[in-house]
């Protein structure tokens, strides 16, 4: 099985240290983040996580995006859309893709890992998905109806995973917490996908957190390779996955199997149960092991610990 994260990790800004970077530091040069994406790259590889993220640590999911796209304002932490939505004049998250790309060959390289093992590594490209941006935003001008902004989004966002294709993810998250809130339409949600994975030919996961009860048989017709799915905080989940598995064929699945709204570290048996049932309802070939959404809210002490517990258990139930 392939052991992932979803995205955002519980790590700080630190100021300069170096003599080089003090001396960026003056003159404004230096850039904190370029640090921080290196120290979270890191610490994933020595976790023994497969696919890493630069950490989403720049800044949170909707700022990170709607900053700077035409179209959006973003004001007291509250995304406006103001006119209509174009694509950016320039790439967002790729120059931190690239230097989390950057880190991840160097300790690959430096490493013991043998040519299988280092194939299996990469970084994937996280974008903030169209229903979510629009539903997180207050429409103040130019749309009358969310529908055409979100499609608008969809157009203008596809950029970017076309950017974050070339710049050598191994693949694409869609981030959609809100399909799973009742409040969507899952049509034009399903359209706005399919706008983003048609311009790309590398694999696109959707992730989608929270109770899927009304929404589960509906997102597994959408036109993604990858199902990313809260399992350890919903038992719900689990019951809609044995139920309706028939629906995930020719699909892999996101198993999240840490819970990532609990500061607790998770129960080895709970945690394994879950891996075991979607091994035997998906085949441990269709799996990519994950915690049910990001560990930013968590200690970092805490997020390592509940890592550790999901990799412990992914060498021992893999069988390949």
């Amino acid at each position: 099985m392939i052991t992932t994260v979803v995205g955002s990790f519980p790590l700080e800004v630190k100021s300069p240290e170096s003599g080089r970077d003090k001396f960026l530091n003056i003159f404004g040069a230096y850039d904190p983040y370029k640090r921080l994406i290196e120290e979270v790259v890191e610490l994933q590889f020595n976790l023994g996580l497969d696919i890493v993220t630069e950490g989403q640590v720049r800044d949170d999911m909707i700022g990170i995006f709607v900053k700077h796209i035409p179209g959006f304002t973003y004001l007291h932490n509250s995304s406006v859309i103001t006119g209509k939505i174009l694509p950016s004049n320039h790439n967002i998250t790729v120059g931190d893709v690239r230097i989390a790309e950057h880190k991840l060959d160097e300790l690959i390289k430096n490493s013991n890992l043998s040519s299988v093992e280092a194939e299996r590594k990469g970084v994937k490209g996280i974008i903030t998905g169209p229903s979510t941006i629009v539903h997180s935003s207050r429409i103040e001008s130019f749309y009358k109806e969310k529908g055409h902004a979100i499609l608008d989004y969809a157009h203008a966002i596809s950029k970017e995973a076309s950017a974050l294709e070339g710049a050598g993810c191994k693949y694409i998250q869609i981030d959609e917490p809100f399909l799973s809130t009742g409040m969507v339409d899952l049509k034009v949600a399903k359209e706005a996908i399919s706008i983003i994975v048609d311009t790309v030919n590398i694999p696109v996961a959707m992730h989608a957190c929270g109770n899927l009860k009304g929404v589960f048989k509906q997102l597994t017709s959408f036109p993604v390779d990858i199902l990313d799915f809260e399992f350890a905080g919903n038992n719900d989940n689990i019951k809609l996955l044995k139920e309706h598995k028939n629906l995930l064929k020719g699909k892999k699945l996101g198993l999240g199997c840490l819970d990532s709204a609990s500061k607790d570290l998770d129960e080895e048996s709970r945690v394994r149960e879950i891996i075991q049932t979607g091994i035997e309802v998906m085949g441990e070939e269709n799996i990519l092991l994950d915690p049910d959404c990001g560990l930013k809210k968590m200690k970092l002490e805490t997020a390592k610990n509940k890592l550790k517990l999901m990799i412990k258990l992914n060498n021992e139930l893999s069988t390949k």
